[in-house]
């Protein structure tokens, strides 16, 4: 069957292990999946919400820099023998040209705390946040919010950011297309919403425009924030039909 017709849901489990252990063994069951090619585990953040890695700017897609993957089992299930304690987003790749990926909003400035990528936001909050990034002059073409969490003081946005038009890098790339994810942070002060400075980038790419609009790169806080100690971990996930594009990110145009 596949992936994109399959329905959603997202448990996630814990299973007892050996006590001590200093690498933990985290089961990905997909369920009655077909197509996916790979299953990958980001660490991305520190303790204080500092990226743990620069990001790279030749990143590709179809390819992601994981610090783990995960090898098939068999039964639509994946396994990280040993992944390393630490708080995990993970990433699909489904058949054809299909990314689906997990976050939590980190820290935009210091000494704030992580909000996972289900923290709730008021509407008028999400309202207003919503206009002034849609209303803003922006260097790319398309800038849209994604989803946003946080609380009654602060707000992260998860945004993503096309240019698609032409761009400097036309002379090394012709027809290049760039294409940015990142966190934004708005707080509120004053009686209104103000988008601070600082940003968290996630990802960075650049790629043939015709490439770009082919592919489908969507987002799923259920597969964001699993933690990993000295425990096994299973997650059960299953894809939300992509056709109905209820996940939030880059469809084919």
């Amino acid at each position: 069957m596949p992936i994109h017709r399959f329905a959603a849901a997202a448990v996630l489990s814990l299973v007892l292990g050996a006590p001590g252990a200093r690498a933990a063994r985290v089961t990905v069951d997909l369920g009655d999946v077909r197509g996916v090619s790979f299953v990958g585990a980001f660490y991305r953040w520190d303790q204080d919400g500092n990226p743990r890695r620069p990001v790279n700017p030749k990143a590709k897609i179809d390819a992601p820099e994981v610090d783990a993957a995960a090898t098939n089992a068999g039964g639509g299930r994946w396994v990280f023998d040993d992944l390393a304690p630490g708080t995990y987003d993970l990433v699909i790749l489904g058949p054809g040209k299909v990314r689906i990926e997990g976050y939590t909003y980190p820290p935009v400035l210091e000494f704030d705390p992580f909000f996972p990528g289900d923290a709730p936001v008021a509407v008028d909050a999400r309202k207003s946040i919503d206009q002034d990034i849609r209303g803003a002059r922006h260097y790319e073409n398309k800038v849209e919010p994604l989803s946003m969490g946080g609380d009654g003081k602060v707000v992260r946005v998860l945004v993503m950011l096309i240019r698609d038009l032409p761009t400097s890098y036309e002379s090394h790339m012709p027809g290049a297309a760039t294409m940015r994810f990142e966190i934004w942070q708005y707080t509120w002060k004053y009686g209104g919403w103000a988008k601070e400075r600082r940003t968290r980038v996630l990802h960075r790419v650049i790629l043939p425009r015709n490439e770009l609009r082919q592919w489908t790169w969507v987002w799923d806080p259920h597969l964001g924030g699993i933690e990993v100690n000295d425990s096994a971990v299973t997650v059960e996930y299953r894809v939300p039909p992509l056709a109905g594009r209820k996940l939030k990110g880059l469809y084919p145009y």
